[in-house]
């Protein structure tokens, strides 16, 4: 039988992944990266200890994800385990660390186990093509790259990443390749970001780098416990990041969004108005302090945002401890931001990942308009679309 050749047009997780199961008796895979080197981002990941995956049982673990109608499929088909069980048989064992999130053992780094997955690719006779840049379609369909080499393949496989994180190659670029092509895509928004609050000079001034720790925020009524830094800009961290979705519909619809924040989420209302009322201490600060065990940082928040009368009457005071809305006015660049929505259209795309329009053209990981979390949520959903779609390749090819 004939093989079929694939061409990968990105070297980022997705689409080593994607090599990784496609069957290399079936298929000649070529991946083609414009950088001199692949996985750049990948590794740019890793820098703060190389978060591969979550824990958490896969019910709640879906729920991380919008759409999760889009990638509940996805995810099921390859999980946490999954993964986990396939990297230790490639030589990398993990261990779920104290936030539940899944690292590799301790002495490896993240350059070995992309080696180790590179190797692998190697060893299934997947071809390698660097400082590839792809720049459309010729007349006839064929893949252009440099502006001047042309790639007729088989299939053509898109894994362009999101839009941030410029300096590891990720960028917009190829958006309007796309739309010329009649495919429908989104603009770039920046998730798992930063969000801008204009924090009063002197609570800044006191306060600025300091962690908000063990709180809730909430908006549009979803909830992330965690924590928070206050910083010039405004407020960043994974309690923040979660509610990218959220903050980014109200940032949209309003021109500004609204989260409150719970800066005791162990108790209720009730209790905090107890204890305070309760309170031997001074005055209201020290009570904070003493009976509620809140941090400086949080008791100077409290005071930034509302009225010295309302601080001093302890039922105001205990229902903004519980829900203290922050005003968030914009989010931050996007070559900042961790992760982005937008790109390719969910709607332009089949079930299988290939675009309606474009028969043997499919698209997968951030340059899908989902969004995630971080925690290991992103690389989970990468990794998962490279071997949904080469075990569906994989199905379709053995039964022509």
């Amino acid at each position: 039988m004939t093989k079929k050749t694939v061409a990968i047009i990105g070297g980022g997780p997705a689409a080593m992944m994607l090599a990784a199961f496609l069957n290399p008796d079936l298929f000649l895979v070529t991946i083609y990266e414009q950088n001199k080197t692949f996985g750049r981002k990948f590794l740019v990941a890793g820098k703060g200890g190389f978060n591969l995956t979550h824990s958490e049982d896969l019910s709640a673990f879906v729920n991380r994800y919008t759409p999760k109608s889009f990638i509940e499929g996805i995810i099921s088909a390859f999980d946490n385990q999954d993964l986990r069980q396939w990297l230790e048989k490639l030589g990398i064992p993990s261990f779920v660390g104290t936030s539940k999130r899944v690292y590799p053992i301790k002495g490896i780094k993240p350059i070995e186990v992309l080696n180790k997955i590179l190797n692998l690719l190697k060893e299934r006779g997947v071809q390698f093509a660097f400082e590839h840049q792809w720049g459309g379609w010729d007349l006839d369909q064929g893949l252009r790259f440099n502006n001047r080499t042309t790639i007729q393949s088989d299939l053509c496989i898109f894994a362009l990443g999101g839009g941030s994180w410029k300096v590891t190659g990720s960028n917009d670029h190829w958006l309007s390749l796309f739309q010329q092509q009649g495919v429908l895509t989104k603009g770039f928004k920046s998730a798992n970001c930063a969000y801008q609050i204009a924090w009063p000079s002197a609570f800044l001034q006191k306060q600025e780098g300091q962690a908000l720790k063990n709180i809730a925020i909430s908006c549009e009524g979803q909830i992330q416990k965690g924590e928070a830094v206050i910083t010039q800009f405004g407020i960043e961290g994974n309690a923040i990041y979660a509610l990218s979705p959220n903050i980014q519909h109200q940032l949209d619809e309003f021109g500004k969004a609204t989260v409150l924040v719970d800066l005791k989420p162990p108790f209720t209302q009730q209790v905090i108005y107890d204890r305070l009322d309760q309170s031997k201490a001074k005055n209201v600060s020290q009570a904070l302090r003493r009976d509620l065990k809140l941090s400086a940082a949080k008791v100077d928040l409290i005071k930034s945002q509302i009225s010295k009368t309302a601080f001093q009457d302890l039922a105001q005071l205990a229902q903004a401890i519980k829900a203290l809305p922050l005003t968030l006015l914009a989010a931050a660049p996007l070559d900042e931001a961790i992760s982005t929505t937008g790109g390719i259209d969910l709607s332009a795309i089949d079930a299988h990942f290939q675009l309606k329009n474009k028969p043997k053209h499919y698209c997968i990981g951030e340059m899908l308009d989902w969004n995630a979390p971080t925690g290991g949520y992103l690389l989970q959903a990468c990794f998962s679309m490279g071997v949904y779609l080469a075990r569906h390749l994989n199905e379709k090819e053995s039964n022509t």
